[in-house]
């Protein structure tokens, strides 16, 4: 009777002591889940806040993975970590270099006709204009009978003549330059050190299934990115070659100027494509004085990106670089408000490379934590809840 007296004592201190440590995994996972969320909140900002550094080294870095296979395939014929990461660092530099011969300088001449084709695109669209002011005046006469007459003195609004574009080029190119420079020598020691610092990270593991997850972790990371990046960077410069083409056919000035902006803009999910349109339906009023044949540019482009978004894009990325799109357009809108223009860039790649490693590491149970008495690793056993 004693002996069983005390089986029963000892379970019930097991039990107290499991329900007890439970509490504790409880309240360790609460807190760490308090901190998790006010670090999250708190990261856009120091981000936004801290641009001048983060952005570029984000940008390096994001560039620097997408050249690994490169860097791979120089050093696996005998070439030294360093040489490999000096040719790659010139190769992009080379491809900077003809990006702004083909798109910057032709677009500062686009940008110094503007005023002086205002004229041109206002004769353009006065029949759409007429409509607009028709439109207008027929509100305007519905508003009076309803004795909703506008009163009062009108304002003025004193608008501020912008500076150049050679102004702006002239203040902001000095600190463009130191960042650029920062960011290359990001990119070239990072590809220098590659070989060693991978190496050194999968080693110092303790277990050999840790170093294994970690290898098979950094390898997803630089397949994927470098995939994407590669893959949509071929697709980009086909269509630009093909929207250039079609515009040349059409006699727009600076064809290839347009491919490169469409190439370019392209990496931006959604987004990009409209601005794409917008600007080919700019340049096209500027220089043609039909409405109809002005709007040919934008109505080309935007058939020609039909066909690469759906057809060939798809098949040559395939299922293995689907993202829900709703991610994107979380990224997208997440990165341009941080960063602008260029998180906007990094958005997708960005995306790919947090996926990755969230998917290897695992995700925390939060619903199971919230609503299952979880402790956001795993569901708590049946038993220990009655208990």
């Amino acid at each position: 009777m004693s002996n069983e007296k005390g089986s029963k004592a000892a379970q019930d201190a097991v039990a107290e002591s499991t329900a007890a440590a439970f509490h504790r995994d409880r309240l360790l996972a609460a807190l760490t889940l308090i901190a998790g969320v006010g670090l999250i909140i708190a990261i856009p900002f120091a981000l936004r806040a801290g641009a001048e550094f983060f952005l570029p080294v984000t940008a390096a870095l994001v560039i620097a993975i997408a050249l690994v296979p490169i860097l791979e395939w120089l050093e696996r014929r005998a070439m030294p970590s360093a040489l490999a990461a000096l040719l790659c660092v010139l190769l992009l530099i080379g491809i900077a270099n003809i990006v702004v011969a083909a798109i910057v300088l032709p677009a500062t001449e686009w940008v110094r006709l503007l005023p002086e084709r205002i004229g041109r695109i206002q004769q353009t669209l006065a029949p759409l204009l007429d409509v607009y002011a028709s439109l207008e005046r027929f509100i305007d006469d519905i508003v009076q009978q309803f004795g909703r007459g506008s009163s009062g003195r009108m304002q003025t609004v004193a608008v501020e003549t912008p500076n150049s574009f050679l102004d702006l080029i002239a203040t902001s190119a000095p600190f463009a330059i130191i960042q650029m420079f920062f960011a290359l020598l990001v990119i070239f020691f990072f590809l220098a050190g590659w070989t060693r610092m991978r190496k050194r990270t999968i080693t110092t593991r303790t277990s050999f299934g840790g170093a294994m997850t970690t290898a098979r972790v950094i390898q997803q990371v630089v397949d994927s990115t470098s995939a994407y990046i590669g893959t949509i960077t071929m697709v980009n410069i086909a269509m630009g070659l093909v929207v250039a083409l079609v515009l040349w056919l059409l006699d727009m000035p600076t064809p290839l100027m347009w491919g490169g902006i469409i190439a370019v803009l392209n990496y931006i999910p959604y987004l990009g494509p409209i601005a794409s349109a917008a600007l080919l339906a700019l340049g096209g009023l500027m220089t043609f004085a039909d409405p109809f044949y002005a709007m040919l540019p934008a109505l080309s482009f935007a058939l020609i990106h039909l066909v690469e978004a759906n057809l060939i894009t798809p098949s040559v990325v395939g299922r293995r670089l689907t993202i829900n799109p709703l991610l994107i357009l979380i990224a997208l809108s997440f990165w341009a408000w941080v960063w602008g223009t260029t998180g906007a860039l990094l958005a997708v790649p960005l995306l790919i490379i947090m996926k990755t490693i969230l998917d290897a590491a695992g995700k925390p149970d939060i619903a199971g934590f919230l609503f299952e008495e979880g402790t956001l690793t795993a569901a708590v056993d049946d038993n220990l809840q009655q208990n």
